[in-house]
């Protein structure tokens, strides 16, 4: 059965027949209306959203599905010790799709590994966000009309940001495009981004401190929210949330068809009279998310139709390594398996199979 986890596990070419799936629900809505009559959408929101939970809802009540689920731990059996692996087991006997998110990186893999239905990964921990990228995708051919050759600017929280993590993995494979990597240092791109996509890739990058530097030579300009949730310590979020600010004295730095996007929300990193400014592209942006994700449930349950066993790749796995990543699935877990793969065996390097950090 497939999921969809990772960006990576949609080709380019998936990502543009779901763009153009997108843009034909936008023309003709009417034509939509029906397609999942009988179908229910399961959301499993194990922390809080707003956006992807209520888009991933639209989106099946618009193609006449319906909608079960929890928007909160408290309120499922995860609160009884449930684990991940269960619930998905469970809730694959009520539904026929699943969207989850999940505070520990690696949580929806572990679940589409025990499900049997689709499940859609709406955000694990600081890991991935693979249908915020389809909506910032489909956003940024609205807004520009191209996917190649762009300068992409992605500021702020750029370690925790997964939505960050998830559009470089989308954007490099497409020809043309390099990105300008705006943070404190504190923040920086995380390893498994840095050396499995732009350096094992060849994507050209440059990383800053300075907005004010990068805006001029911008095609999009990504703003992020410093995540208060991602920190354990207190005072270190204290000193790093107001690290960049988008304003208009800013904006007057940027290209006339320049294309600013956030995932939203907003804490304080956009002031509010940028959203007057044409170029401020982020409430589009939160409506192309729903056209997005209608494309994408459309895709899953066709395909689930002739359901193929999707063959788990054993390639370089080890289980000799623990992670120590204390947000990944395995940290909470107990009887979950610790593997990890071996991504570079010259250097020695293996990650954690669920939360891709460094083992």
């Amino acid at each position: 059965m497939r999921s969809l986890i990772s960006i990576l596990e949609l080709s380019v070419e998936e990502l543009d027949q779901l763009i153009t799936t997108a843009k034909d629900i936008i023309d003709h809505p009417e034509k939509y209306w029906d397609c999942c009559k009988h179908k229910k959408l399961a959301t499993l929101f194990f922390e809080p959203s707003t956006r992807t939970r209520l888009s991933f809802e639209a989106a099946m009540l618009e193609l006449g599905g319906t909608v079960l689920g929890f928007s909160e731990a408290s309120s499922s059996s995860a609160s009884k010790g449930e684990s991940v692996a269960d619930t998905a087991k469970i809730v694959s006997c009520y539904a026929d799709i699943i969207a989850m998110r999940h505070p520990r990186e690696g949580a929806p893999f572990v679940a589409s590994q025990a499900a049997s239905i689709p499940v859609i990964n709406a955000g694990d921990g600081g890991h991935n966000h693979p249908t915020q990228t389809l909506a910032d995708l489909l956003t940024i051919s609205r807004e520009l009309g191209r996917l190649d050759n762009l300068t992409i600017g992605l500021c702020g929280d750029l370690k925790y940001g997964r939505t960050v993590h998830s559009l470089i993995e989308a954007t490099s494979r497409y020809t043309g495009v390099k990105f300008v990597l705006i943070s404190p240092k504190e923040l920086k791109i995380p390893g498994f981004i840095r050396y499995n996509v732009l350096e094992k890739h060849q994507v050209p990058y440059i990383e800053t401190t300075s907005l004010e530097e990068a805006m001029p030579q911008l095609d999009v300009l990504y703003m992020t929210r410093i995540q208060q949730e991602r920190f354990e310590d207190p005072c270190e979020y204290e000193r790093l949330k107001d690290s960049y600010i988008l304003n208009t004295d800013k904006m007057q730095l940027a290209k006339e068809k320049m294309c600013v996007m956030h995932p939203l929300p907003r804490v304080n990193e956009i002031s509010i009279k940028v959203d007057d400014d044409p170029r401020a592209a982020y409430f589009r942006q939160a409506l192309n998310g729903k056209y997005m994700r209608m494309a994408l449930i459309l895709k899953l349950l066709e395909e689930a139709k002739n359901p193929t066993k999707v063959a788990f790749d054993t390639t370089g796995l080890v289980s000799d390594k623990i992670c120590s990543n204390p947000k990944c699935i395995s940290a909470v877990e107990q009887e979950l398996p610790h593997l990890s793969r071996i991504t570079d065996a010259a250097e020695n390097i293996h990650r954690c199979i669920y939360c891709e950090q460094r083992v």
